[in-house]
């Protein structure tokens, strides 16, 4: 194999280079990139020239309509050494496995209730990106293009001579055990728990171990692309900066060996055989490419006086609907941070909400369920159903001294979306499913006494 990593790297963008595990990437968050391997390899001053430098092959990879506003209009060219139309012949369509997309209704009824799971233990047996990734939960249509869908991800072998595409939608990945290497078309990007990758639709990838078995959530983002939210009147900083998104600068294979070419596509999962591996691209410019994010360089804000805030104040990436406020999905996350707020009651309240919540914790204890909810669990509160802190919690935060406390060694993450998620035939049947979750507000009993205005 012959592999060219990062030989030589152009000017990349306004924020410059960050290095990270030994990797290169260029920063900022929706940036113009341009990155080549071999020197003189990307054109200059123009797109498609009439002889691309080394023989290679001009093509656009378009992520949005070509008329789409400047401002989301996405696209990136990429030069290649075969032309995408050589990776793949006749399409055949295979098993997908546990794999699911909406509308997903047959597999289950529609199950009403608060739900949470104990971790999944990773599996004892061969799995690769494509075989490990196992659908919790789908909501909308795919092929409306609206909703998403939520998986648990086991990977315990590389991808060897296999690629995929999802044209369906773009996935965020959550890390959560272990460490995952992605070769894209447009470069390497590596990550551990505590990170993301965001590997958006239609881009080409393969999945690698860096170490051990790794175990990471997923969420399939059926609509537009995920975007940094507005602050609105929190101002220019904080929360997640722009400067903290890091893409790969080009990076290529130029295998000559048969290779299994996967797409995702209208829900179902085809393969086709190509005579080499689709990662060539030697160098390519645009806006349009994966990127990775260190989920402990979000910059949280909250209150500094009295009461909690809405959990939005903790969204990273928001993917909009073309309802003006309301998410196709959001992805919130509840980092390290202080608690100080007087007279208040710190944890996140008792709620009912419009939106359809699927949390999971990476690492430590969410302060709103200290018992039940471990690093690697998951829950689901649809649309309307009642949730908040357990009776521990509320018991704690009810009578605790009230002085300043840091929430330390925790992360806890939400795909939170406008539509009902419906439950998998596989994660209505996982015996991780916690039959006793709801006793966890069992003992919150009645305390109101019109005669005694302090209950307490």
């Amino acid at each position: 194999m012959n592999l060219q990593t990062n030989v030589q790297t152009t000017v990349q963008s306004s924020f410059g280079e960050q290095v990270r595990g030994g990797r290169r990437y260029m920063s900022g968050f929706g940036n113009s990139f341009e990155t080549e391997s071999l020197p003189g390899a990307l054109p200059v001053g123009r797109n498609s020239p009439q002889k691309a430098a080394y023989g290679l092959y001009a093509e656009q990879l378009s992520g949005s309509p070509f008329t789409a506003p400047r401002s989301t209009n996405e696209r990136s060219w990429l030069y290649r050494i075969r032309p995408s139309v050589k990776h793949g012949g006749r399409w055949t369509l295979v098993d997908k496995g546990l794999m699911r997309s909406a509308p997903c209704r047959d597999e289950t009824p529609p199950s009403l209730g608060q739900l949470r799971w104990s971790p999944i233990p990773i599996p004892q047996e061969k799995l690769t990106f494509l075989t490990g990734l196992r659908t919790l939960t789908t909501a909308g249509d795919a092929d409306a293009q609206a909703g998403m869908a939520a998986h648990m991800l086991f990977v315990t072998a590389s991808m060897e001579r296999e690629y995929l595409f999802n044209a369906d939608g773009e996935y965020l990945v959550v890390a959560q055990e272990g460490a995952l290497r992605f070769f894209t078309e447009f470069g390497i990007i590596e990550i551990e728990p505590g990170e993301i990758c965001i590997i958006p639709r239609g881009v080409m990838f393969r999945v690698e171990l860096m170490g051990g078995p790794a175990r990471a959530y997923v969420c399939e983002n059926y609509g537009g692309g995920f975007t940094l939210p507005d602050r609105g009147p929190i101002g220019a900083n904080c929360l997640a900066n722009p400067r903290d998104f890091l893409t790969p600068v080009a990076a290529y294979e130029d295998i000559e060996k048969p290779s299994t070419l996967y797409a995702k596509w209208g829900g179902e999962l085809f393969s086709t055989e190509v005579g080499q591996s689709p990662l060539d691209v030697v160098a390519w410019h645009g806006n349009y490419a994966p990127y990775k994010y260190d989920l402990r360089h979000y910059s949280p804000v909250g209150a500094i006086s009295f009461d909690h805030p809405d959990p939005s104040i903790f969204t990273v990436l928001t993917a909009p609907s073309e309802t003006p406020g309301t998410a196709n999905i959001d992805f919130v996350i509840f980092p390290e941070r202080w608690m100080v707020a007087e007279n208040t009651f710190r944890p996140p309240w008792y709620h009912r909400n419009i939106m359809s919540e699927f949390m999971g914790l990476i690492y430590g204890v969410y302060d709103a369920k200290p018992e039940g909810f471990t690093p690697g669990g998951f829950s689901l509160h649809n649309m309307m159903l009642s949730h908040g802190p357990d009776i521990q919690a509320f018991e704690h935060a009810s009578t605790t001294e009230l002085k300043p406390v840091k929430l330390t060694g925790t992360m806890a993450f939400m795909f939170e979306t406008r539509f009902p998620q419906r439950l998998t035939g596989y994660a209505a049947g996982l015996p991780e499913l916690q039959d006793n979750y709801a006793d966890c507000w069992s003992g919150l009993k009645k305390r109101f006494d019109p005669n005694k205005r302090e209950a307490w």
